[in-house]
């Protein structure tokens, strides 16, 4: 007997010491059981705040998680507060902004980035000098940039549903990591759905049907659900169709029936409370709460308690409503390991074991450098004046608003340490070098300092933060960020680069600016142009690696870049068929989507096809040879874009369907497959409410832009 109750012992402390006190820890159960248990062990109150932000559940052992901004690396103390110092902030490693991760088009690239945040979300929130840190990352920003005007572009991936949908899925898998059980950290995508102008945004309705919800305004988000993992998103202020986002019928409809999601549906900051003041939508919060639940929204990110409460009391809704909602929060919670201490969890000592800070570690600056190069784009290179050879300057003036400062964004962390543009030349330059420097032109200095060296680096853009003016307000109209959409396209601090030019003509630009500008000037007289997003701590590494040839550059456009704001439709006209992005745009662009140059030259050959037709669920392969004829090492992104001349429907002239970044040597040459699925040619049937791949010719054309094609072929779909 008393070796029995020595086993009892034994086994009751073995199930505390793993956490198997009850079946939800018991991670040999089936997911859905282990949610079930837990469900029916809280109370009635653990489960309304299990519809927050933190699900922590204190009396059965759940400490819980929260959420956390990470676009381009984690914003621990908080959005627009970079820089603040106190007991819950830290640095973290500062990427450049989502548009400059997408000029990289290098989707293994964008892996590696989130991966290395979500190593710091778990240090943050599993280290004991900090712990608070939310393992529910609001990252990345899957909505469209069909206007350039948007004032959260800099959020974006740019105009392209494929470019988009690709890169979110890999943003998505580098934040949940590789494991087949567990999470790193969960993606929760924003914002769903057409949120993609600013002004107005919690009065007005994304109009357009349903062909392009389904092709081109949801598709990153089906992508990031389907392909990529994630099991959470962020509903959008906006109306979509006359309908709240919020409450929307497609959230329940086509997110969780069709994609299969599971998980997290949140609201926007103060979007329920919304649906009263500004929707005007339903008569009483109660009545909102209940409809918010019912279509399916699961976390709500401002005061909701009450409203819920009462909606249960007038029988609008019952605990069952309550506990589906809930289902999904604690779904995300098991692959997090919130719900068990497992050894099997491969991310639970990450800060525990390794106690050095992942953000003060040489990979994790080197990678932050590497990505800054990456995302730069060369616009222009007149009698390739870059790069620059450090061994022939004897001086350099370096000009500008941007040429002394690392920018800030809402959405930013805090960065350990940030080099400007003029720091990184230094840094480039070394002692030997003399560098002047002007902020501005006055008392005629960014002419003098010009006129005395032998080239000239003018550094103009915009300031995410417009000079820390208030919500909602400008410091000047070509200026955007959330909740301000751009009201000009032009830049006035062209007028800087002008005088410069005057004074030598050996003058490069470099546009630090999270939005496409139409500098027709500058393409015209300037020389040399670059373009870099901004806020990376390695903004001035990165770009001294390209100015200076230790890298050539090869980052591509996500956006079409027009030479007047006149040629795009009316902000609110969400159709975009009616000449928006390169797929429908009907002038001739300033520099076209896809594009950007290096310092070498490539040759496109032999292009082929392993068949001549596709059918459902089939891949074509398309290889061609790559050849660098250059005299520089350098990457080229090959792009692969198809058209449909049978096509008894509407489709683009022409759309992304592949492409690759590739490292080609000088004077070599390499074999580039690039495999287009049967998928990614289909168009959306709404009769059928299907995905549809019509019979007929398709087009392919593969080149270095979307205007830049260098070789064409065609394959039948049966």
């Amino acid at each position: 007997m008393k070796k029995i109750n020595l086993l009892v012992v034994l086994v009751s402390f073995q199930l505390i010491t793993y956490g198997q006190t009850y079946p939800f820890r018991n991670t040999s159960l089936p997911e859905d059981a282990r949610i079930k248990n837990l469900i029916s062990l809280m109370t009635p109150d653990e489960k309304l705040n299990c519809l927050s932000t933190r699900f922590a559940i204190p009396r059965l052992g759940i400490s819980g998680t929260h959420t956390i901004e990470g676009l381009h690396g984690l914003a621990y103390s908080g959005p627009a507060n970079w820089g603040v110092r106190g007991p819950k902030a830290s640095p973290t490693t500062t990427f450049p902004q989502s548009i400059g991760l997408a000029a990289t088009w290098d989707p293994d690239l964008l892996q590696q980035v989130a991966d290395q945040e979500a190593t710091e979300c778990r240090y943050l929130a599993q280290n004991k000098k900090f712990g608070t840190a939310g393992l529910i990352v609001f990252a990345p920003n899957a909505d469209m940039g069909r206007d350039i005007r948007w004032g959260r572009t800099e959020e974006c991936y740019g105009e392209d549903p494929f470019l988009n949908g690709t890169l979110v899925t890999a943003y998505v898998k580098g934040l949940q990591g590789s494991d087949k059980t567990y999470w790193k950290t969960a993606s929760l995508m924003k914002h769903f759905l057409a949120n993609s102008n600013e002004n107005n945004r919690a009065y007005n309705s994304s109009d357009f049907d349903e062909r392009l919800f389904r092709e081109y305004y949801s598709y990153a988000f089906f992508k990031g659900v389907t392909e990529g993992g994630s099991q959470a998103f962020m509903a959008a202020y906006n109306k979509y169709n006359g309908i709240p986002c919020t409450v929307n019928p497609v959230l329940r409809n086509v997110t969780m029936n069709d994609w299969g999601l599971r998980g997290i549906i949140s609201t926007d900051g103060g979007a329920f409370k919304q649906l009263l003041t500004t929707h005007a939508y339903y008569p009483s919060l109660a009545v909102a709460a209940a409809e918010c639940l019912k279509a399916g929204i699961t976390m709500f990110l401002d005061d909701y308690r009450a409203s819920v409460k009462e909606a249960l009391d007038k029988g609008l809704i019952t605990e069952k409503d309550i506990d589906d909602a809930i289902y999904g929060n604690l779904r995300v919670m098991l692959k997090l390991g919130m719900l068990d201490d497992s050894p099997e969890n491969p991310y639970a000592a990450i800060g525990i074991s390794d106690t050095i800070p992942p953000w003060t570690k040489p990979e994790a600056k080197e990678l932050a450098r590497k990505t800054t190069a990456e995302s730069i784009v060369l616009l222009k290179n007149e009698n390739r004046l870059l790069p620059l050879q450090k061994e022939k300057i004897k001086s350099i003036a370096v000009i500008g608003p941007s040429a002394n400062m690392v920018i800030s964004d809402w959405y930013a962390g805090t960065p350990p340490y940030k080099i400007s543009i003029l720091k990184g030349i230094r840094n480039a330059l070394g002692d030997n070098v003399t560098v002047k420097f002007a902020m501005s032109n006055k008392a005629d200095s960014a002419i003098i300092a010009a006129k005395q060296c032998d080239a000239a680096i003018v550094c103009i853009g915009n300031h995410p933060l417009s000079y820390g003016l208030g919500w909602g307000v400008s410091h000047v109209p070509s200026d955007g960020r959330e909740d301000v959409d751009r009201q000009a396209i032009s830049i006035e601090q062209e007028d800087l680069v002008k005088l410069v030019m005057t004074a030598n003509p050996k003058t490069i630009l470099v546009m630090v600016c999270s939005f496409p500008y139409s500098i027709n000037w500058s393409k015209e007289h300037v020389p040399a142009i670059l373009q870099v997003s901004q806020s990376s701590q390695e903004l001035g590494n990165g770009m001294a690696d390209v100015i200076f040839g230790k890298v050539s550059p090869a980052g591509r456009l996500v956006q079409t870049w027009i030479s007047s704001i006149d040629q795009i439709p009316p902000i609110l006209d969400y159709n975009i068929r009616n000449g928006r992005t390169y797929m429908y745009f009907k002038n001739v662009p300033l520099f076209p989507f896809g594009y950007g140059l290096t310092y070498t030259d490539f040759k496109y050959s032999g292009l082929k096809t392993d068949k001549n037709s596709i059918t459902k669920d089939e891949v074509v392969n398309v290889s061609f040879t790559l050849q660098n004829t250059g005299n520089f090492d350098s990457d080229e992104v090959a792009q692969l874009y198809a058209s449909f001349p049978d096509s008894k429907v509407e489709r683009p002239a022409k759309a992304l369907k592949g492409f690759k970044r590739i490292p080609v040597k000088k004077g070599e040459s390499v074999t580039v497959t690039i495999p287009v699925k049967a998928s990614d040619l289909t168009y959306w049937d709404a009769a059928g409410k299907s995905w549809v791949l019509e019979q007929g010719r398709i087009n392919l054309s593969v080149g270095s832009s979307s205007s830049d094609i260098r070789l064409k072929g065609v394959i039948t779909a049966r």
